[in-house]
């Protein structure tokens, strides 16, 4: 694939539509394979995201799940009981307050999320070496300037 350069005007809207074009299909494509193995499951996007951060963070609390999520409280209790009763995420109570519920993947939810990662993992380390070391870290810069500044440490 040849490498085509930003116009040195890459602000210009010719360049901010190709840009957002890009994300679109870029995120369409890297999850079209997954979203096949979740439907197959029974399960969509928002499970495979709760599936992810828990993995990321165990005994993450509903409520931090909630806030890096930024869904509605039914949605993430939609999600979580269909994680549950699947047997693939566990809650137990908090250590300091009891009212608290800590989430944990079961090790069979530790099992679907590492299979679901490493799809995600091939198809971005296939583009991360096509790009090249250089473009790997402004693509993470471009996406870290998407996210406001107070909401990066997540």
């Amino acid at each position: 694939m040849a490498v085509v350069s930003a116009s040195p005007l890459f602000l210009r809207e010719p360049e901010i539509r190709k840009g957002v074009e890009l994300l679109y299909f870029g995120h369409s494509h890297l999850y079209r394979g997954i979203d096949e193995g979740l439907a197959q499951r029974g399960l969509g996007r928002a499970h495979h995201r709760a599936l992810y951060f828990i993995a990321r963070q165990p005994d993450l609390s509903v409520s931090a799940l909630l806030g890096i999520l930024g869904i509605t409280k039914q949605s993430l209790s939609r999600v979580l009981g269909d994680l549950t009763a699947r047997e693939l995420v566990e809650t137990r109570p908090g250590t300091v307050d009891r009212r608290q519920r800590l989430l944990r993947l079961t090790a069979a939810g530790s099992a679907l999320e590492a299979e679901l990662f490493e799809a995600l993992r091939e198809k971005l380390s296939a583009a991360y070496a096509e790009a090249g070391q250089g473009s790997v870290t402004g693509f993470w810069q471009v996406l870290e300037g998407l996210i406001p500044r107070d909401q990066r440490e997540r």
